[in-house]
């Protein structure tokens, strides 16, 4: 990935319209973000840079890098950079194209070559490879694009790539080797893939930037550049017309004569397919041609993938290159009285026989071009049958019908290139519509199940609910009766606590006249043993008269026998009356005694009695709260079940 000259923006919305224009597999990926969309990102190593995923982009989703940036700050640090310039730009810029090299000479540019003179050496280097070795039928290769794609994928075919440099390489093998030019070399471009062939190895590091036209108009026009219109300083030829469709094939033509049969092939639409369908026919020399003038833009470099874009399809620049072939075959001379190649007063041999004069300085060798096959690195795996139709089914394709819709729509002609990718792991079957149609369909019908299932699951809890809710309010029913029994219940409470609170003070006011009826007593039984108390003195003093009459009468002897009797008698009456009243004594005591702990309960009574009465008073006062909080909970049961039948109304 970082060997990517094109890349992808974040305005990428996966509509994997560059899957379907790139020629390379694989150089498009389709991945998803982590918030699941999908992107197409750019593989490095794959890509040949043909630019045709950023003429396709409708969202201006893809960008390409080169070395302008590092050219310009190295202008800046005051690097010695001499340009080569690619004959396009004349094309494209015929009115600025002084005034831009100016801007660059004061931006400290040292010296200027027009790469049409390297055009004029490759054309030279063409015709005489092809002549001494009797190489026909090969393939040219100014283009990067088209060397990238045979390398990559059909390195069968390298031994039919032309191997002679570009008009790039050869103007710079030229100011290097032949003009001795010491500086930095940058190469002003219309090809975004030049980059790739200055890096190869296989070109020797001569040049050491390429700035496409783009970037270099933009750097100019955003920093104000002044200027000192100039020219490039080298004379060149036909070889200003390479640029444009067929301008090899003209060149050789031109020398050769119109007999040449050179087959001319250009556009990523068409080349790519061209050179897969006739690569047996090319890889084994069956073709009549001298060689196959191939190119990958439709509008050759003049349109080419690094200019910019008000530029890709202006008519004015193919107008502007018309004009400058033509000054290149109206000129007769050349410096020094020499006849020039380029003079169309001339035979194809005469002109073929000048060119040659005016080479024969250099060496074929200096300008011959090796490859590398490099397609270990774009290997693509196809999968068995088996494997195939695994992914077949994991994409719910398993009929044939399905399995060839071929609507493009992932980006691939047909849904067996689909698979492969996914095989290969650079898309996902995600990114197959159909196979997201299924999936929305199936769910559908799944959802279509559930909402069935959940409907009938309504349905019966809608009958289960109007029995939970006939359940609740038997259930009301039942509580609001229990309810009212207690309501009533604790009126009754309340009234029957009320009614003994009465009867308790009446208790109370019994306990009370009791306690004084048992003083009163209490106060009789102490007179009594007072009286007892009298009697048992009487007795005393009866007993002591008693005795002294006995004593008198045994004095009177027979006289007093009668009186003494009587004394007797009195003397028994005595003793009884003071134990009688010593019994009485002992009674009242005890009465005294059982009437003062009768008191001391009375008393305990009291204090019950009161208590009780003060208790049932406050339990009086609560079952008159409880019959007001009764009444709450019934009206709240009532809200309760009238809401339930609004339930049941509303549905």
């Amino acid at each position: 990935m970082d060997k990517r000259l094109i890349y992808t923006l974040d305005k990428c919305v996966g509509c994997n319209r560059c899957i379907g224009v790139c020629p390379c597999p694989g150089a498009n990926v389709a991945k998803r973000t982590e918030h699941g969309v999908n992107r197409i990102i750019v593989n490095g190593e794959r890509c040949i840079a043909c630019g045709a995923c950023i003429d396709v982009c409708g969202h201006d989703a893809r960008k390409f890098a080169d070395d302008t940036e590092r050219f310009f700050l190295d202008l800046q640090s005051g690097k010695k950079i001499s340009i080569l310039i690619a004959p396009a730009f004349k094309a494209n810029y015929e009115k600025e194209y002084k005034t831009m090299l100016g801007q660059l000479k004061s931006l400290g540019v040292n010296r200027f070559i027009n790469v049409s003179f390297g055009a004029d050496i490759t054309t030279w280097a063409y015709i005489k490879y092809i002549t001494e070795n009797q190489f026909y039928g090969g393939i040219s290769q100014p283009c990067p694009a088209v060397v990238g794609y045979i390398e990559k994928y059909m390195p069968e075919v390298i031994p039919m790539l032309m191997p002679v440099h570009s008009p790039m390489m050869c103007s710079a093998i030229y100011a290097k080797k032949y003009m001795e030019i010491e500086d930095d070399l940058a190469f002003i471009s219309p090809c975004i893939a030049k980059k790739n062939e200055i890096d190869d190895p296989n070109c020797g590091g001569d040049i050491r930037y390429s700035v496409t036209f783009e970037h270099l108009v933009q750097y100019l026009k955003e920093h104000s550049v002044k200027e000192t219109p100039i020219t490039d300083e080298i004379e060149y030829g036909l070889g200003s017309i390479y640029p444009m469709p067929g301008g090899l094939k003209e060149n050789v033509c031109w020398f050769l004569g119109e007999d040449a049969c050179i087959r001319q092939v250009e556009g990523e639409n068409h080349l790519y397919h061209y050179l897969k369908n006739n690569k047996e026919m090319i890889t084994k020399k069956m073709t009549p041609y001298l060689f196959i003038d191939a190119l990958n833009c439709s509008g050759g470099c003049l349109h080419g993938t690094g200019v910019e874009a008000k530029n890709a399809d202006n008519e004015e620049i193919y107008m502007a290159i018309q004009r400058i072939r033509k000054a290149s075959k109206n000129e007769e001379k050349r410096k020094k009285g020499k006849v020039s190649a380029w003079s169309k007063m001339l035979e194809p041999q005469n002109r073929l026989k000048a060119l040659n004069e005016q080479f024969k300085e250099l060496k074929l060798e200096d300008f011959i071009r090796r490859y590398t096959d490099r397609s270990a690195e774009c290997g693509i795996y196809k999968p068995t049958i088996e494997q195939e139709q695994e992914i077949f089914q994991s994409m719910m394709k398993n009929t044939q019908k399905k399995q060839n819709i071929n609507c493009n729509g992932c980006g691939y002609k047909k849904c067996h290139m689909m698979v492969s990718a996914i095989f290969n792991g650079y898309n996902y079957k995600e990114n197959c519509v159909y196979y997201i149609r299924d999936l929305a369909i199936n769910e559908k019908e799944s959802i279509d199940q559930l909402l069935t299932k959940v409907h009938d699951q309504q349905a019966k809890s809608k009958e289960r609910k109007d029995e939970i809710v006939a359940q609740i309010n038997e259930s009301f029913e039942e509580i609001d009766s229990v309810v009212q029994a207690i309501e009533t219940g604790s009126r009754g409470n309340s009234e029957d606590s009320m009614s003994i609170s009465e009867s308790m003070s009446e208790v109370r006011a019994f306990s009370a006249d009791l306690k004084d009826a048992l003083d009163e007593i209490g106060g009789s039984i102490g007179n009594l043993n007072k009286n007892n108390e009298d009697v048992i003195n009487i007795a005393s003093q009866t007993r002591l008269l008693a005795l002294n009459a006995c004593i008198e009468a045994a004095r009177a002897g027979e006289a007093g026998k009668g009186f003494a009797i009587v004394a007797d008698e009195i003397n028994t009456l005595a003793e009884h009356s003071k134990k009688a009243a010593d019994d009485s004594n002992q009674n009242n005591k005890e009465i005294k005694e059982r009437i003062e702990l009768l008191l001391e309960n009375m008393q305990k009574l009291s204090e019950i009695v009161s208590d009780v009465n003060e208790k049932t008073q406050s339990l009086a006062a609560s079952s008159q709260e409880t019959t007001a909080s009764i009444d709450t909970v019934a009206v709240t049961i009532d809200e309760v079940q009238n809401k339930l039948k609004q339930m049941i109304k509303m549905e």
